[in-house]
């Protein structure tokens, strides 16, 4: 985990040729307008770390396989198969909707260059918080289901805003205190859970209790396939505004240039210190509905066996995504994909943690490969402008005749 803090993956806001920034990309070149060179290059510099990150997942677990004894190309297959099952496909587009508001929550820090890994103790706490509330309160569904977003928003903002309070105040590495915070959430959610304070057994299992059915998340049915969380919505809309936001307001702006010159924003008059506490608070707010689709949409209650571990897929997420909200749907689908896919490797003499492997591999090879696709996209951004600055310079000089005429006369 400390090699990824070392680089976090994110798009510039000062970056040339983007709206807002204060450069411009170069109108032309000798090969023609530049705009649709540029545009056609950059969509192929995002699309080639995703792809080289995937191919080599690929070709690497393989070769595990391979030195295992087993066939290279078969789990694959197995897994492949299972998109054509109408049952699979609703457990990947529900899992991928927990995903993907997970990996914007990390999306939102990395954007103001910080690694908040602390999610999942943020989205685990806020769940638990909200199931609370729901066991409590019985209000009508148009009024029950927006308060416990509100508490599920508030709560994961709260606990995030910590970890910004002391890295603004104290100096203190998000990175550190988040991961310090996710025990604390740990031991808190154990200490709500236990009979004396708001917990209710269930057999051997310690929960919260049923929430009244006015706080239950409508579904959609899909027959014998079962039921896609009607919180799928949720997190698309949750996409479409992080977008909004981000690229399109001056607060997205200013949180953008904070993340990528601290020093640069200050002189126009940003505030890094509340823009980095700002960025935790939405972080956290985020995060704190990544559990809600299991919650309001599956369990209605929180218990021990609630999933765990969603923050840090949503940095692989994140990473894999490079933070755009169609990226991280894509990769939401895919890592969603590999889990549920994989569960029938199991019945067939594969090890399911073959999905696992994969994850790893996609995770480090995103960062070198993201890091090798920048530094060329880079190189040939320079060349270009090379070319062109020679290009103008030839053409602004006087020809050789045009030197001899002059000097006639």
């Amino acid at each position: 985990m400390s090699n990824l803090s070392a680089k976090k993956p994110d798009e510039s806001p000062l970056e040339p040729g983007k709206p807002g920034a204060p450069g411009k990309a170069p109108t032309g070149t000798a090969h023609g307008p530049s705009g649709k060179k540029w545009d056609s290059e950059r969509l192929i510099l995002a699309a080639a770390g995703p792809v080289i990150a995937l191919v080599l997942s690929l070709v690497v677990t393989g070769v595990v396989l391979l030195a295992s004894g087993k066939n290279p190309v078969e789990p694959f297959q197995l897994m492949f198969e299972q998109i054509g099952y109408s049952d699979q496909q609703v457990l990947i587009i529900n899992q991928a909707g927990v995903y993907y508001l997970a990996a914007l929550a990390v999306a939102v820090g990395f954007r103001m260059n910080l690694f908040n890994i602390g999610v999942d103790g943020q989205y685990r706490l806020a769940a638990c918080v909200t199931a609370i509330a729901g066991f409590h309160l019985a209000l009508p569904q148009v009024l029950q289901i927006p308060v416990l977003l509100i508490i599920a928003m508030l709560t994961g903002a709260l606990w995030a805003g910590v970890a910004g309070v002391l890295k603004v105040t104290r100096g203190v590495s998000e990175v550190v205190a988040t991961i310090m915070l996710n025990s604390i959430a740990t031991a808190l959610i154990v200490w709500l859970c236990l009979t004396d304070n708001f917990g209710v057994p269930v057999g051997n299992n310690q929960t919260t209790g049923a929430m009244d059915k006015a706080g239950w998340f409508p579904g959609i049915g899909m027959g014998d396939a079962g039921e896609i969380y009607g919180f799928v919505f949720v997190a698309v809309l949750a996409g479409v505004v992080y977008w909004l936001v981000l690229n399109r307001t001056r607060f997205g702006f200013d949180l953008r240039a904070s993340g990528a010159s601290e020093e640069a924003a200050a002189a126009s008059g940003v505030s890094a210190r509340r823009m980095t506490l700002t960025a935790m608070l939405l972080s956290g707010a985020v995060a704190g509905l990544a559990g809600l689709p299991i919650l309001l949409g599956d369990t209605h209650t929180y218990s021990q066996s609630f999933p765990s571990g969603l923050g840090f897929t949503g940095i692989t997420i994140a990473l894999l995504g490079r933070n755009n909200p169609l990226g991280i749907a894509a990769a939401s689908l895919l890592i969603a994909f590999l889990d549920k896919a994989s569960s029938v490797l199991d019945y067939n003499g594969y090890e399911k943690e073959i999905a696992t492997i994969m994850q790893g591999i996609i995770v480090i090879a995103v960062v070198v490969s993201y890091e090798q696709v920048r530094l060329w996209g880079l190189r040939r951004q320079q060349r270009r402008v090379g070319l062109e600055l020679a290009a103008a310079a030839a053409a602004a000089t006087p020809s050789t005749e045009v030197k001899k005429e002059a000097a006639a006369r």
